[in-house]
């Protein structure tokens, strides 16, 4: 497959870039969602809403802060280039740094469990990834090594393995899995640690095949960062499912008691 191009339409002079339509899109889809299935985790629908309002501005905030801190020789004294996001440069574990911050901070002021809220989230974040993500096949960017697997993305004539595709994919099905197991959930926080979980263990194979990782030294970030939200994650879902395990039990564990509260 090959990028028809970055541009999906000029209008008084402006260039509207598929990237951003495709960001824009996938961030409104996750909010109306959200919106709708609020009330099935007790929360307000306006408080979804009102939160997703600040999280997503200041996500796509920590998403280019993160990308440049990353590529600081390259954005070193030049404060438009920084700003200027059209042509990509926003780094996903950046934005979730950052959005989940803005949710913890808002969700105190407003007296909300901030993990019930990322529950509720987290399905249509992956979704908003899957749908991003082909911004990048638009920018010719985010691709992989170079193979000739019938489904390469052709650059200059040369097939490259579509890691934007692969997360697509990946992210859409994650949305599903998250999306079935919302109405049944055993305790709080299990959807966002599970979206945790599954996004790593794909992002670290996957970050494998890339020809543009950020780097830390010898290492590309993006592995080390999943490994850590990985362990991470996994930790606290032991937890939580322990403490829900002991709760059926009648057996009091407060040793995980105030998470997410």
């Amino acid at each position: 497959m090959t990028s028809p191009g970055p541009i999906a339409f000029t209008i008084f002079g402006l260039d509207i870039r598929w990237y951003g339509i495709l960001i824009a899109a996938g961030m409104l889809i996750a909010v109306m969602i959200s919106y709708h299935r609020a009330p099935i985790f007790d929360i307000k629908p306006d408080d979804a809403f009102d939160i997703a309002l600040i999280m997503l501005p200041v996500g796509v905030i920590g998403a280019r802060i993160y990308y440049v801190i990353f590529n600081w020789d390259y954005y070193a004294g030049d404060f438009l280039k920084i700003i200027n996001i059209r042509n990509g440069g926003l780094a996903i574990h950046g934005g979730l740094i950052f959005g989940v911050l803005a949710v913890v901070l808002m969700c105190r002021r407003r007296k909300i469990s901030f993990l019930n809220l990322l529950d509720l989230y987290f399905p249509t974040v992956a979704l908003a990834q899957a749908i991003g993500r082909w911004g990048n096949f638009f920018n010719n960017e985010a691709h992989g090594t170079e193979t000739d697997l019938p489904w390469a993305v052709i650059i200059d004539g040369k097939g490259y393995h579509p890691t934007f595709l692969y997360e697509s994919i990946w992210c859409f099905l994650i949305f599903i899995v998250l999306l079935r197991l919302s109405r049944r959930r055993r305790f709080v926080g299990q959807i966002t640690f599970l979206y945790g979980i599954l996004y790593s263990i794909e992002r670290f194979f996957v970050e494998g095949l890339r020809t543009d990782s950020l780097m830390i030294g010898p290492f590309r970030q993006a592995q080390i960062i999943s490994v850590c939200i990985l362990i991470a994650c996994l930790t606290l879902y032991a937890i939580l499912s322990r403490r829900q395990q002991n709760a059926a039990a009648g057996i009091d564990d407060t040793d995980s008691k105030d998470i997410g509260e």
